[in-house]
């Protein structure tokens, strides 16, 4: 079969022929793979910006934002079937490490991250994962419509639904960047909550569709956006910054967005965050780090794209354009998610 393959950092990957996959234990499940999405961390795989934290063995295949049709099944699975579309969290869990029993999924102490630790990703035909990561979705349902859910769509989610507690009527919610991840968080706070919701992005495009999606207020991001933010909110900040990017200055002037006893969450990464402590006990503001959401969270995600309430606006790229994909995505063309489809 076709994969996407990273043999060294700093270059491009490249679509290889590799041998299918597996059943090699009871609770396998191999998919083949509808939609793959093309996400910004696989830049900072390529440049070799996980390699400490998950020491992959080069050359695998990449790609962890997945959906497709359950292909192949092991002895004991009984969640799904053959021919089920399913989409899949992205860390195949153990279910009974203290985090799992707590309903922590994302940090399992025996989870793999296919596409990120070296276990094959799904960028390919097929995929092998495990029973527990498989959401069974209803069978119209188009894998490539909905594949960047996987990981966009549950780590914005998650950031919102941590966030819900703290955004009752009357508060502001922030948005940095309107991109892949921006684009779905607009969406879930204007389904979960009655904030007044206000977007950050330097793309004029990046603001119209923010409007279109549910956005009250669009901040052009031209110097003055830290001052745009206070004056819509009387000057104070708001009571929630949710940062999507996080880089190039971005990580400092959210924090400068967040009012005395606000939460400034941190979403997207590549920036350094500095903030003198003072700032921080004076006003009582919260830093709060955010990664991928719970399996529960990608299943109620689910719900509300299922119910047209959350929509990815896609571009799709055969698998063998997957450099093409990466490139569009590096230099800003696509607006929301690209999607390889093999």
């Amino acid at each position: 079969m076709k994969a996407v393959r990273l043999h060294e950092y700093h270059q491009q990957p490249v679509v290889d022929e590799v041998a299918e996959p597996e059943i090699a234990g009871p609770h396998d499940v191999i998919v083949k793979v509808g939609g793959a999405g093309v996400c910004r961390t696989d830049l900072h795989i390529i440049l070799g910006q996980w390699d400490e934290a998950m020491s992959p063995t080069l050359p695998y295949t990449i790609g962890h934002e997945n959906a497709g049709w359950v292909h192949e099944i092991g002895s004991a699975v009984s969640n799904v079937a053959v021919g089920d579309t399913v989409i899949l969290h992205p860390t195949p869990t153990c279910g009974l490490c203290r985090a799992c029993r707590a309903g922590q999924d994302m940090h399992c102490e025996q989870s793999t991250f296919p596409g990120l630790d070296g276990t094959a990703g799904g960028m390919a035909e097929y995929l092998l994962t495990s029973a527990r990561a498989c959401v069974k979705l209803d069978p119209s349902t188009e894998p490539k419509d909905v594949a960047a859910l996987a990981d966009a769509g549950i780590t914005a989610y998650h950031a919102v639904r941590k966030a819900l507690p703290l955004l009752y009527p009357g508060t502001t919610a922030v948005v940095i960047g309107a991109g892949g991840l921006g684009h779905i968080g607009i969406q879930c706070l204007a389904a979960l909550t009655a904030a007044t919701v206000v977007v950050v992005d330097r793309n004029p495009d990046a603001l119209a569709l923010a409007g279109k999606l549910g956005a009250d207020h669009a901040v052009q991001a031209d110097g003055g956006q830290v001052d745009a933010v206070k004056d819509l909110t009387g000057g104070a900040g708001a009571e929630v910054v949710l940062d999507f990017v996080a880089e190039e200055g971005a990580e400092n002037e959210g924090f400068a967005m967040t009012r005395p006893g606000g939460s400034y969450f941190v979403i997207g990464y590549g920036g350094t965050l500095v903030v003198p402590t003072l700032d921080v006990i004076s006003t009582e503001r919260n830093i709060v780090g955010n990664i991928v959401g719970t399996y529960n969270e990608l299943a109620e995600l689910m719900v509300l794209a299922q119910a047209g309430k959350v929509t990815l606006h896609t571009k799709t790229y055969p698998l063998d354009a997957a450099q093409d994909a990466l490139h569009d995505l590096d230099t800003g063309q696509v607006r929301g998610r690209a999607i390889l489809v093999p």
